[in-house]
């Protein structure tokens, strides 16, 4: 459970962020990956040079880096959503003249290689997303994602049955299961939701009156099932005024979240565990700062990929699980 969706402001600038909704103890950290780092692909050992240095949130277990989001230095910003019952990976049999890439090492592969939106697509043509078992699930995880720039275009990918798919993202917003095309379609169910409402109806002669405001929102789903997040957030995220500035943006980014973070004990897995936001993230691509909370700590703190000049040859943890 997650979800992710993209803001722009009267100045042009690019938001993107997420809620990080889970339900396995994760620890997450902020690492600063730098220009031409070279690190191992996890299913085959081979050596991957980073053509950008980038800034994300991820966790490093059992000698595995995964990121969860980030965005590099040329303003190319993505992450990882879960896509239980839908993501289908290849298999190490069903590659050939592609590079292999284990799905837990998709987004550190992107970010570290990928300008633009653009660039991301020609990627795609020549890699094969292959599952493997990440150390925190202890299983292959069923993973799509959402992807970004300072354009402000915006593109979710999903693996499935049906094969590799790249998806327009024209409401910048993005949550789990069921696929793209299932929720867009599903937006059709929600036409008559508006920030207005009816002052008064006659029923005959019966004059009805609204109790108060907001009477239009009362079709709003209020769940937190992945269709009912997403259909809030498009509606909080066209509905909101348009930010002037960086500040508003990041102001508007969180309240819209709030709408959909989820509180410990709201949701319990099958494990019996608790399935709630452990944190709410948001990207300047312009700038590629960081603004990002967590669930025990509402202060909202602020990370750059420009923090540290300081010339780097691994990964620099900033640090922010607490």
């Amino acid at each position: 459970m997650c979800t992710a969706m993209t803001l722009q402001s009267e100045q042009g600038e690019t938001f993107f962020g997420r809620t990080m909704d889970f339900s396995y103890d994760i620890q997450p950290e902020i690492y600063i990956v730098p220009k031409g780092y070279i690190w191992n692909n996890t299913l085959d050992m081979n050596l991957i040079r980073n053509k950008y240095s980038f800034i994300g949130i991820g966790q490093k277990l059992d000698g595995i880096l995964g990121f969860f989001d980030g965005v590099n230095e040329e303003g190319f910003a993505a992450a990882t959503l879960y896509f239980a019952g839908y993501a289908q990976y290849n298999t190490q049999s069903h590659y050939s003249t592609s590079k292999p890439i284990a799905s837990i090492d998709f987004l550190h592969y992107i970010l570290g290689r990928c300008e633009s939106i653009e660039a991301l697509k020609i990627v795609l043509n020549d890699i094969s997303i292959i599952g493997m078992p990440d150390p925190v699930t202890q299983s292959v995880a069923p993973l799509h994602w959402m992807a970004t720039d300072k354009s402000g275009k915006s593109i979710v990918i999903e693996q499935t049955k049906n094969g590799l798919k790249i998806f327009d993202n024209p409401v910048g917003v993005m949550a789990n299961s069921p696929d793209f095309p299932w929720h867009m379609t599903n937006l059709r169910n929600y036409m008559e939701v508006s920030p207005d409402q009816t002052e008064e109806v006659f029923w005959g002669n019966l004059r009805l009156k609204p109790f108060g405001q907001a009477g239009g929102t009362m079709l709003l789903p209020g769940g937190y099932t992945s269709p009912e997040r997403f259909v809030r957030t498009i509606f909080l995220k066209t509905h909101v005024p348009t930010p002037k500035n960086a500040i508003e943006a990041i102001v508007s980014c969180f309240h819209i979240m709030e709408s959909v973070s989820i509180p410990r004990g709201a949701v319990i897995s099958s494990r019996n565990t608790y399935d709630y936001t452990k944190y709410t993230a948001f990207i300047n691509t312009n700038t590629c700062e960081y603004f990002f909370k967590t669930y025990d700590n509402l202060q909202i703190v602020k990370a750059s990929l420009f923090d540290d000049d300081k010339l780097l040859e691994h990964p620099f943890r900033l640090g922010c699980s607490n």
